[in-house]
C-alpha cells in the first residue's frame, strides 16, 4: 500500500467531510417534512467515515493501474466534487431541488466508477459499490424529502 498516495487520497476526502461540520442538520432541516425511513442523524458521520476511507483507498488503487488511469481518476475526481459541493447547497441554501440535481451527478458518477472500475480493478469496483448503495438512498431520501417539502 502506497501510504502517501492513500494520504493525499484522504485528505480529499477529508475536505469533502468539513463541508458536514460547515453545514450541519440545522432547524431548517430538522422542521422538514421526512420519511418514516430517514435514518437518525447520528448515523451519517459513522457511514461517511467509514465510507470516505474506503473511496480514499479505491483511489490510492485506481491511480496506480496504468493506461486508462486518468479517466478513472477523473471519475473519481468528479464524484468527491460533487459529493463536496451537495451538503452546502442542501444545509447550506436550503435548496432541494437544486441539492436533488447535484446528487443525480453524484449517483451517475458513482455507478460510472463501478462500471468502469470493473474492467480496470475489480476489487475496486467491489469495494465501491457499497458507496453506491448509499448514494442511491441518499438520492431516494433526498428525492423524497424534495416530494414532501414542495
Amino acid at each position: 500500500m502506497d501510504w502517501l498516495t492513500f494520504a493525499l487520497f484522504f485528505l480529499t476526502c477529508c475536505v469533502a467531510a468539513s463541508t458536514g461540520a460547515l453545514f450541519p442538520p440545522n432547524e431548517w432541516y430538522k422542521n422538514l417534512d421526512k420519511p418514516s425511513w430517514n435514518p437518525p442523524n447520528w448515523l451519517f458521520p459513522i457511514a461517511w467515515s467509514i465510507l470516505y476511507i474506503v473511496i480514499a483507498y479505491v483511489g490510492m488503487r485506481i491511480s496506480t493501474i496504468a493506461g486508462s488511469k486518468d479517466f478513472l481518476i477523473a471519475l473519481w475526481a468528479l464524484q468527491i466534487t460533487l459529493n463536496t459541493i451537495w451538503t452546502p447547497i442542501f444545509f447550506g441554501l436550503n435548496d432541494i431541488k437544486l441539492a436533488m440535481k447535484f446528487m443525480i451527478g453524484l449517483w451517475l458518477s458513482v455507478l460510472l466508477m463501478v462500471i468502469t472500475y470493473w474492467f480496470s480493478d475489480p476489487l475496486s469496483s467491489i469495494l465501491i459499490f457499497p458507496y453506491f448503495i448509499w448514494v442511491s438512498f441518499a438520492a431516494a431520501l433526498n428525492f423524497r424529502i424534495m416530494q414532501l417539502n414542495n
